[in-house]
C-alpha cells in the first residue's frame, strides 16, 4: 500500500502526524517504510529523534536517487539509529520502521520522464519490501506531488494500491485551503485529468481528509472557560462542520482527527505509550487518534471513520 500525505498549507501538522501514523502501524505489526518526498523541507528525521538527519541527510536522500545523482536512497531503521531513548527499543511484535531520508539544503526541482522512471522504480522496490510505504509530500501544488502522479498513473503501477490523505487544521482557513488543493485550479482533481478520466476518478475516490490540532468544545480541558467562550466555541464548530460537508471535507470523506495536544504544539515528535502513561505528557486520546488511524489508512477500502472513539469525527 502507497499512502501519500499532502496538505496546502505548511504547520498542518502533516509530518508529524504522518510520522505518528507510521509509528502507529509499525507497533501494529506492519512492516513500513516512511519516504521523505518533501524536497524544500525535509524534517523527518527530527520527528523521528534522528539527530543526524534533522535536516535530511547530506548523503544519498531520495531527492538525490530521484535526479540520477545516487544509485539508491539511503534507508534507515529508527529502532536501530533513533537517538530517543523511547524509539530505541523496538516494541514486541512490531514491524520495521524505517525513513528513507530528503536531502538536506535541497528545494523544489521539476521531473522529467526519466526522473519519472526513477519514481516508478522506487515505489515499485519498496511496495514489495513494505506492507505500508507513506510518501510525504511537499506542501501545496508541488512538483513532488506532479511527480508521484505521473508514476502512479503508469502502466507499471496499475495493480499497486494507493491511497491519499489530505491533512488540513480545522480552522476555516484551512478547510477552504485543503478544498482549494483537491478541487481549485491547479488542484489535485485537475491535475490528474491530465492521466485520463479513469485514474481521475481513481484519484478523487481515494482521498479522504484528516483533521488535526481538533479542539473538543465539550472536552474536560475546557472546563476553565466561560461560559460565553464554551458557547461561542461550539458555534465555530457547528459552522465549521457544515463548511466541511458543503465543500466536501465532511464526514462520509474523513479518515479521522488528531486532537489538539500540547506535545505535538511545543515539539513535534513521535508520542509513545511511555509519554502518557510514564511521563504523562501527552494524552492518551491522541494516542488512540493516531493509533485508529494508522488502522483504517490501510483497510481495503479505505472506509472513513464512523464511530467517534476518535473525537471530531461528525
Amino acid at each position: 500500500m502507497l499512502l501519500f500525505a499532502t496538505s496546502d498549507k505548511g504547520g498542518t501538522g502533516r509530518s508529524v502526524s504522518s510520522c505518528n501514523l507510521a509509528y502507529r502501524r509499525a507497533v501494529q505489526g506492519m512492516n513500513v517504510c516512511y519516504v521523505d518526498f518533501d524536497f524544500g523541507s525535509p524534517t523527518a528525521g527530527a520527528i523521528f529523534g534522528i539527530d543526524d538527519l534533522e535536516h535530511g541527510t547530506y548523503g544519498n536522500g531520495v531527492h538525490e536517487y530521484l535526479q540520477d545523482l545516487a544509485s539508491e536512497p539511503e534507508r534507515h531503521s529508527v529502532w536501530a539509529v533513533s537517538d530517543r531513548a523511547e524509539l530505541q527499543a523496538r516494541p514486541d511484535g512490531a514491524g520495521e520502521l524505517v525513513l528513507c531520508p530528503g536531502d538536506a539544503d535541497g528545494s523544489e526541482f521539476p521531473g522529467d520522464e526519466h526522473t519519472v522512471d526513477r519514481c516508478v522504480k522506487l515505489l515499485q522496490e519498496l511496495s514489495r519490501e513494505y506492507d505500508l510505504v507513506i510518501v510525504d509530500l511537499s506542501a501545496g501544488r508541488s512538483h513532488a506531488t506532479e511527480m508521484v502522479m505521473a508514476a502512479t498513473a503508469r502502466a507499471e503501477l496499475a495493480n499497486l494500491p494507493w491511497r491519499w490523505i489530505v491533512y488540513h487544521r480545522w480552522t476555516k482557513q484551512h478547510v477552504i485551503a485543503a478544498h482549494s488543493l483537491v478541487y481549485g485550479e491547479r488542484g489535485l482533481v485537475e491535475t490528474a485529468k491530465a492521466y485520463g478520466e479513469e485514474y481521475q476518478r481513481k484519484l478523487l475516490a481515494s482521498i479522504r481528509y484528516v483533521r488535526t490540532a481538533v479542539v473538543d468544545p465539550d472536552g474536560a480541558d475546557l472546563s476553565g472557560l466561560e461560559a460565553t467562550q464554551i458557547r461561542w466555541l461550539r458555534k465555530i464548530d457547528a459552522d465549521l462542520h457544515q463548511m466541511a460537508a458543503r465543500l466536501k471535507l465532511g464526514r462520509m470523506n474523513l479518515l479521522g482527527s488528531v486532537p489538539l495536544d500540547p506535545v505535538l504544539q511545543w515539539r513535534e515528535q513521535i508520542i509513545t505509550d511511555a509519554d502518557t502513561v510514564t511521563l504523562r505528557i501527552a494524552n492518551q486520546e491522541t494516542v488512540r487518534a493516531f493509533a485508529d488511524l494508522a488502522a483504517r489508512s490501510a483497510e481495503e477500502l479505505f472506509v472513513p471513520g464512523l464511530e467517534a472513539s476518535v473525537r471530531g469525527i461528525e
